[in-house]
């Protein structure tokens, strides 16, 4: 199934079979933990009723309360981290973020899978014919881990962005550059897709070491393969004007999973890991 995280719940059989009266051994957690599985049982839950290839409002409200309660969690693992808190205190809380994750990873799979994302059902870009170009080298040498993920760039649509193009809010930031600028990673990690042919157009979908997914989309060109290593300021690609664009711009995404759905404010993100975006004083 392709899939990474490891506060892994009970399979999505084993789940429904539960909800449909069958008996299950109680879980012996602690009280916390069984709220936070109770919330992601019922994103599952609330998934069986959506048909293969719609959303409804009510399961897009259920994915937002999911990310927001990831957020919620990893805040309090950080905050619990900067205190010195004690090893015990800072596990049971990231076990508690694990699990979100968990659940909301495994309802935004299914549904990418029922409606044909290619994330979930072509990530290495073969089937598709992506447009791969020479694979890329990373850079001999970086003072800082992390970095923007374009260069000579202006900020045009913000993250929850209104516009006549988007089905409901925008979930990341453009980059407005000319077609044909190298787009680079913004942190070192693990290359987890490589698509085409969607609304995304080409792009390129990275795993970090802090658990969180990059979506680089809209490029002409593709330089990485699925799997590979990937340093901060490597070049993935090249931006382009593919998929559900109007002209020319790096699409960037941060998600808690690969998919769609589960994206968080770019910009603060970057800020979190010291990276100075030019012209983001005004932005969310």
């Amino acid at each position: 199934m392709g899939r990474e995280h490891h506060a892994r719940l009970p399979r999505t059989r084993a789940r429904l079979r539960g909800a449909t009266g069958a008996a299950l051994p109680a879980p012996l957690l602690p009280a916390p933990l069984l709220s936070v599985l109770l919330v992601s049982v019922l994103l599952l839950l609330a998934l069986a009723a959506v048909p293969a290839g719609a959303e409804s409002d009510g399961f897009r409200k259920e994915t937002a309360r999911a990310v927001r309660a990831h957020e919620r969690a990893r805040e309090r693992v950080d905050r619990l981290r900067e205190a010195d808190a004690s090893p015990t205190e800072v596990k049971d809380a990231e076990r508690r973020r694990r699990t979100v994750r968990a659940g909301l990873w495994d309802l935004l799979w299914a549904t990418g899978r029922n409606s044909g994302d290619p994330v979930a059902v072509d990530p290495s870009g073969q089937d598709s014919r992506c447009p791969f170009g020479d694979r890329s080298r990373p850079p001999e040498r970086r003072a800082h881990p992390w970095t923007a993920p374009t260069r000579r760039y202006w900020l045009s649509a913000g993250y929850a962005a209104k516009g006549s193009r988007w089905a409901h809010r925008h979930t990341g930031q453009d980059f407005a550059v000319d077609s044909g600028t190298p787009v680079y990673a913004v942190g070192s990690g693990t290359v987890r897709a490589t698509t085409c042919g969607d609304g995304f157009g080409n792009q390129v979908v990275i795993r970090h070491r802090d658990g969180y997914f990059t979506q680089y989309a809209h490029l002409s060109r593709i330089d990485v393969r699925k799997g590979g290593r990937v340093t901060a300021g490597q070049r993935i690609g090249l931006s382009g004007a593919t998929g559900n664009v109007t002209g020319p711009h790096l699409h960037f995404e941060v998600r808690i999973t690969p998919y769609v759905g589960s994206a968080v404010p770019p910009l603060p993100w970057l800020r979190r890991k010291d990276v100075q975006v030019a012209g983001a004083s005004a932005l969310p």
